[in-house]
C-alpha cells in the first residue's frame, strides 16, 4: 500500500512539476508561484492549461541525462502530446523572435526524451562479427551520420552505433539484426576486378519491377518507390538501398576518358572506394588505343619504365637501401613491380596532372642518385662500344637503346633496335663456342 502511494505521488510530481509549487506555501505564507509564472512566459499563446501542463512534460529537467528506473507508456505518450503543441506554438508565435527560438531548442530538447524513452542504452559489445561486417562500436557523439539500414540520422548522443571496419557501413545498435548486406571488403578480397562495361542496364522487368538489393517492390513511376538506376551495375534500386551518390565510373574512364561522376548505389558506391587504389586495370590489353589520344599516359608509361631500370641499381646499394628511396612510392607499390598495371586512383590522378608532377619529382630524385651523388651506383654505367666517345650511359637516358638479350647500353644513333650487331653478345657468343670446342 505505502509502495502504491509513493509511485502515484511520483508520477503525479514528474508529469506535473508546476502543480506541487502550487500547492505549497511559502515561508511567507502565501502560494509559491513562481515557477508558475515562469511556464506561463515561457508557453503564453497556448489555447488550454492543460496543455500547457502537457508541454512542460521533461522541459524542466535534465533531457541528456539516463532516465531512472522503467517508464510507462504514458510518459511516451504525454511526451508526443506535448511535442506537437510545442509545434503549434512555434507556429504561432512571432517569426525569428526569441520567444520562437526558445521553443524550438525546447521542441529539439522533448524529442531527444522521447528518443531517449523508446531506446534506453543497454550494454553493447564493443566488436561484433555480421555478414562478414566487423562492427566497431563508435564512441563519437557529436558527428552527423545516417543510418545505411533504416536511412534515418544517428543522433550519436543518444544512440549506440556501430561502423563496420572494412567497408565502413554504419547503423543504429537496433537495426544491426536486420542487416542482410554482406561486407563489400570480402567481394574486394576474392573478386579484384571492374565491371568494364557501361551502364549495362538489362530493365526492370528482368529484375521483377523488385530492388536488385532488397526486393523491394519499385517502379519509375515511383508507386510503391521510386526506382533509381546504379550507373556501375545498370541495375535499379530502392531509395533506401540507393541514396543518389556519385562515384566516377571505370568503364567510362577507360573507354571514353570520362571523370564525369555518375549516381551510383550504396553497395557500388562503398565498393568503388575500396577498389579506387588497387591497381587491377591493365590498360594496354583492356584499350590499347588509348595510349594513342592521351599524351599523358605514354609520359606515365615512359616515368615508370625508367624507375623499373632503375631498381637494379637501388637494391644492390647499400645508401639507397639506408635511405630507404624506394619508399617515396609506397602509396604505389606497383610501379616498382610493372609498368602496365594502373589503378583507378592512378588514372583520375593522371587527368588532373598531380601524378606527373611527383613521378617526375621521384625519377629526377632517383637518377640524380645514380648518376651524381652515389660512386658505386656510377660505376655501374655504360661506354657506347659502337663509338666508344661520350659520357658513362645509363638504361634510363633519353639518348640510349638498350639490347634486348644483354642489356647493354649504347648510343640510340649508334645502335638501332638490334639492328647493329651487339658488341657484348658476339663476345658472348664466341666464348660459349670455345667452351664448346675445349669440352670435346
Amino acid at each position: 500500500m505505502e509502495y502504491d502511494e509513493r509511485l502515484a505521488h511520483f508520477r503525479q510530481t514528474r508529469l506535473n512539476p508546476f502543480d506541487r509549487g502550487e500547492e505549497e506555501d511559502d515561508p511567507e505564507g502565501g502560494k509559491a508561484t513562481h515557477q508558475h509564472e515562469t511556464k506561463s512566459e515561457l508557453f503564453s499563446g497556448t489555447k488550454t492549461h492543460s496543455s500547457d501542463r502537457t508541454m512542460d512534460l521533461g522541459l524542466a529537467e535534465d533531457h541528456f541525462s539516463r532516465p531512472v528506473g522503467s517508464f510507462v507508456a504514458s510518459d511516451i505518450e504525454q511526451l508526443k502530446l506535448a511535442i506537437e503543441e510545442c509545434k503549434k506554438l512555434i507556429l504561432e508565435l512571432p517569426e525569428h523572435s526569441e520567444r520562437q527560438k526558445d521553443a524550438v531548442v525546447k521542441l529539439i530538447h522533448l524529442r531527444l526524451k522521447l528518443q531517449e524513452l523508446k531506446d534506453p542504452e543497454e550494454e553493447e559489445p564493443n566488436l561484433r562479427i555480421i555478414l562478414e561486417h566487423r562492427f566497431s562500436k563508435e564512441k563519437s557523439k557529436s558527428v552527423k551520420q545516417t543510418c545505411d539500414k533504416c536511412s534515418t540520422i544517428i543522433w550519436g548522443l543518444i544512440q549506440t552505433w556501430y561502423t563496420c571496419t572494412g567497408c565502413y557501413y554504419r547503423c543504429h545498435s537496433k537495426c544491426m539484426n536486420q542487416i542482410t548486406k554482406p561486407c563489400v571488403r570480402s567481394k574486394v578480397s576474392h573478386q579484384s576486378e571492374y565491371e568494364l562495361s557501361i551502364c549495362p542496364e538489362i530493365g526492370l522487368d528482368r529484375q521483377d519491377y523488385r530492388c536488385a538489393e532488397c526486393r523491394t517492390p519499385v517502379s519509375l513511376r515511383g508507386v510503391p518507390s521510386e526506382a533509381r538506376q546504379c550507373d556501375y551495375t545498370g541495375q535499379y534500386y530502392c531509395s533506401t538501398c540507393h541514396w543518389n551518390d556519385t562515384a566516377i565510373i571505370p568503364a567510362r574512364v577507360i573507354h571514353n576518358w570520362e571523370f564525369e561522376p555518375r549516381k551510383v548505389c550504396r553497395s557500388s558506391k562503398r565498393y568503388l572506394t575500396l577498389m579506387m587504389p588497387r591497381p587491377v586495370l591493365k590498360l594496354k590489353e583492356i584499350n590499347p588505343l588509348l595510349f594513342n589520344f592521351v599524351e599523358e599516359l605514354v609520359e606515365i608509361r615512359k616515368l615508370r619504365h625508367d624507375i623499373l631500370l632503375m631498381k637494379p641499381y637501388f637494391i644492390t646499394c647499400k645508401e639507397a637501401m639506408e635511405a630507404r628511396l624506394l619508399l617515396q612510392l609506397q602509396d604505389r607499390q606497383h610501379f616498382v613491380e610493372n609498368d602496365d598495371m594502373y589503378s583507378l586512383q592512378d588514372l583520375i590522378d593522371i587527368s588532373t596532372g598531380r601524378l606527373s608532377c611527383s613521378l617526375t619529382e621521384i625519377h629526377t630524385t632517383f637518377a640524380k642518385h645514380i648518376k651524381l651523388d652515389c660512386e658505386r651506383c656510377q660505376a655501374k654505367g655504360f661506354v657506347c662500344e659502337l663509338c666508344k666517345e661520350g659520357d658513362i650511359l645509363f638504361p634510363f637516358d633519353s639518348h640510349t637503346s638498350v639490347c634486348h638479350e644483354c642489356s647493354a647500353v649504347f648510343h640510340r644513333d649508334c645502335y638501332y633496335d638490334n639492328s647493329t650487331t651487339c658488341p657484348r653478345c658476339a663476345r658472348m657468343t664466341d666464348r660459349q663456342q670455345d667452351e664448346v670446342e675445349e669440352e670435346k
